[in-house]
């Protein structure tokens, strides 16, 4: 989650903690500044964030990145930025309510991590301070450790750290990319579950590949295990890895085994 303005949090500027830190904050209704931070912020969202929340909402994939995002091109760039779209009038996330989130058991993972943030080297430091949010002079003190657990953010990291086995290569690679159809593919495993799920069951894919039966009922029934396969399928499509098992019957004739 990114502010208007970072400024530094207490105990120093931008003070660096570990998992074993212990720091001070609580929030709720009973906070003058509650929802505040909810306003005029840039919230990117992550593949599993897209997936979580469309499922949250009951949408499809698709209906949700058409109602809820902003998706961001980038010049030379294979994955675009999506963002969450904020409401026109206010600039609020349209999530939320004067009681709080209504998405809150599914809210993106910088929403869970506030008001931490996560260094490049695995500290964590906060993103504003007392003066602007008033949650940080609660009497209720944590240890990150359990607090990132009490959030539910291991299950992101996860799902965050495959993403990024895919986006890391992309951006230490200068791909040269220029087939509309390769992005929108792309697109479609990382952020429109939905339809991948179709291009699974619904084209000549499993005539293609080997899956075993408890592999495809997982993908059938399960949005998790489908968005890991899509990060596998990006491997093997865009640079070569052995993620997954042609069928023999699908190879060129030259490259069948004997």
């Amino acid at each position: 989650m990114t502010e208007s303005k970072k400024t530094p949090g207490p105990g120093g500027d931008g003070a660096r903690m570990d998992v074993e830190h212990v720091f001070q904050f609580n929030c709720g209704t009973y906070v003058p500044c509650f929802t505040e931070c909810c306003q005029d912020i840039t919230i990117v969202l992550s593949p599993y964030d897209v997936l979580r929340l469309k499922n949250a909402l009951n949408l499809h994939s698709e209906e949700f990145i058409d109602r809820h995002t902003v998706v961001l091109r980038r010049e030379k760039l294979l994955i675009p930025m999506v963002v969450l779209k904020m409401n026109e009038d206010d600039k609020q996330c349209p999530f939320v309510t004067e009681q709080g989130c209504t998405v809150y058991p599914d809210r993106p993972w910088p929403c869970r991590m506030y008001p931490l943030n996560m260094n490049d080297d695995g500290t964590f430091s906060l993103i504003t301070d007392s003066s602007r949010c008033k949650g940080l002079e609660q009497d209720e003190k944590n240890r990150i450790s359990n607090w990132l657990i009490e959030q539910g953010v291991p299950m992101y990291d996860e799902m965050n750290h495959l993403f990024a086995q895919v986006t890391t290569p992309l951006k230490a690679q200068d791909l040269d990319i220029d087939n509309p159809k390769i992005y929108q593919m792309t697109f479609m495993a990382l952020y429109n579950i939905d339809k991948f799920r179709d291009f699974v069951f619904k084209s000549t894919f499993l005539d293609r590949f080997e899956l075993d039966d408890l592999t495809i009922e997982k993908l059938k029934r399960n949005d998790v295990d489908l968005l890991k396969f899509a990060f596998d399928w990006i491997k093997f499509g865009i640079f070569g890895q052995k993620t997954l098992r042609v069928k023999e019957s699908a190879m060129p004739k030259g490259d069948q085994v004997p």
